[in-house]
């Protein structure tokens, strides 16, 4: 039975010498992992169609008998390619995907997580990777994942309060109006690093280098 999805490639590994096997973030099926026969050869169908953080949408064929699906054919929607032109940009969007893949089960559907990566991804294209991307994306998925601490019970700075649910609330365009001091970034990372250390056990990998951006 074949079976659609739309898609975000959150990571793609070599399988063979010519097929690829892809890592895709769906709302309807969450984390799903899918092979792409002969996607390595030159004049595959696939060429050009399966990147990092490329959007699609795909067809695939369900296997029996492991988690690696067959996929058929894909439609490609957006190549997101300001992120891969700019570090700090790569950084962050990878950081997305540390962050799903640590706290979320594959194959579970997850239409507000991919709501939330799509739009993150979509605006980090424009905007400058600042810290508080990185700030404001750990709250919203936490909220997502129902893992939320409760801001006005810890021991923030009021100011560094009113900033965390600034960032929580406000839509992706408005981050750019935010301006932090130094002294309210550095005390909301470190508040969200104990709080993720403590949760998940550690830090999702890559939040450091995500954290610099271009401030």
């Amino acid at each position: 039975m074949i079976e659609s999805a739309r898609g975000i490639i959150l990571r793609t590994r070599p399988l063979t010498e010519t097929s690829l096997i892809i890592h895709w973030l769906t709302p309807e099926f969450g984390r799903l992992a899918t092979v792409a026969k002969g996607a390595r050869r030159p004049k595959s169908p696939f060429a050009g169609k399966l990147d990092l953080f490329y959007a699609a949408d795909f067809t695939f064929t369900r296997s029996r008998s492991s988690e690696l699906h067959a996929l058929r054919e894909t439609q490609l929607l957006d190549t997101h390619r300001a992120i891969r032109e700019d570090l700090s940009k790569l950084q962050q969007a990878g950081y997305v995907t540390a962050f799903i893949e640590q706290t979320t089960e594959t194959e579970t559907p997850m239409p507000e997580i991919f709501d939330l990566a799509s739009g993150f991804l979509r605006w980090l294209c424009l905007a400058e990777p600042a810290p508080q991307n990185i700030l404001a994306l750990e709250l919203k998925l936490l909220r997502e994942l129902g893992q939320l601490p409760e801001v006005e019970e810890t021991r923030l700075t009021s100011g560094a309060k009113k900033v965390a649910e600034m960032l929580l609330n406000d839509e992706w365009s408005r981050l750019n109006r935010l301006k932090l001091s130094q002294l309210q970034c550095e005390e909301l990372q470190q508040w969200l690093h104990h709080f993720l250390t403590f949760h998940l056990g550690r830090a999702p990998r890559g939040r450091a280098a995500a954290l610099r951006g271009k401030p």
